[in-house]
């Protein structure tokens, strides 16, 4: 962990801003997130993917071959193509970008507990990976607790959720290793689309995240769509936080915005 932000900082900072920086990145939707951190100038990106990670969320949306021979194949012929990228302050006034999704709340806690499982990289060797996000989203659904809070979009009125359990930002449609949260979702349109949980009994959640497979979890009262590009997310308490999946702290406030065509995904 670290080490991808150091690496994309290094060859970044030897680039310079005005230099086309081209990067093939061979992991999951994490490592990106990584190297989001290290690079200094989005605009001058020309990212590659090769997907083997857990998720591989970014890939399922983009339709990016798991064959990693294909997935090379698709970077070296593909052209740049424009893509949204998502920015997540703390309150404090940290940054972190992310290209998938960023989340509060009862996504991030899975998130933070499957990093420090041992059984993640057995399961990933096996190509069973979103196993883990499964056992472990169900452990951290009856541990949850909710809390009183609100979401705030493009500076209008603050709406009100009693018992919010989760809110994800959502750049691309899938989320937790396959779950079609925004299923309207389009990473070229400037704008993140929202799904927030709460007011909901957990027999129902059980009931909706069958349903968040196939993007029909919006039929369940207490999950809303919402969408903006500026967007305030508060809570009572403070709630884990994840950016793509990556979890480093817990906060009670964080501000979401989106920079339409940031930066270039060889596609």
């Amino acid at each position: 962990p670290g080490d991808v932000i150091r690496i994309a900082k290094e060859i970044s900072e030897k680039a310079g801003d005005d230099t086309p920086l081209r990067m093939i990145v061979l992991g999951g939707d994490g490592t990106v997130n990584e190297m989001l951190q290290g690079i200094r100038n989005p605009s001058r990106l020309l990212l590659g993917y090769v997907p083997s990670g857990s998720s591989n969320d970014l890939a399922r949306d983009l339709k990016i071959p798991k064959n990693p021979v294909e997935a090379l194949h698709l970077i070296l012929q593909g052209a740049p193509t424009p893509m949204d990228l998502g920015y997540l302050t703390y309150s404090d006034g940290e940054k972190r970008r992310f290209l998938v999704s960023c989340g509060i709340g009862f996504d991030a806690a899975i998130c933070e507990e499957t990093l420090r499982s041992p059984m993640k990289n057995t399961l990933n060797q096996l190509g069973l990976g979103k196993l883990v996000y499964l056992g472990i989203g169900l452990k951290q659904l009856f541990a949850a607790k909710t809390a009183p809070g609100k979401i705030t979009l493009d500076h209008g009125e603050p709406i009100a959720i009693n018992n919010m359990l989760f809110t994800s930002c959502m750049l691309h449609r899938f989320e937790g290793g396959g779950f079609m949260f925004a299923p309207d979702a389009d990473a070229h349109d400037g704008v993140l689309d929202l799904c927030a949980v709460g007011d909901i009994s957990k027999f129902f959640i059980l009931c909706a995240l069958p349903a968040a497979l196939r993007g029909k979890h919006y039929r369940f009262q207490g999950i809303t769509p919402y969408r903006g590009k500026d967007i305030v997310i508060e809570a009572d308490k403070p709630f884990w936080v994840h950016t793509d999946g990556e979890v480093s702290r817990k906060e009670s406030r964080i501000t979401v915005s989106c920079e339409k065509n940031a930066l270039s995904m060889l596609l």
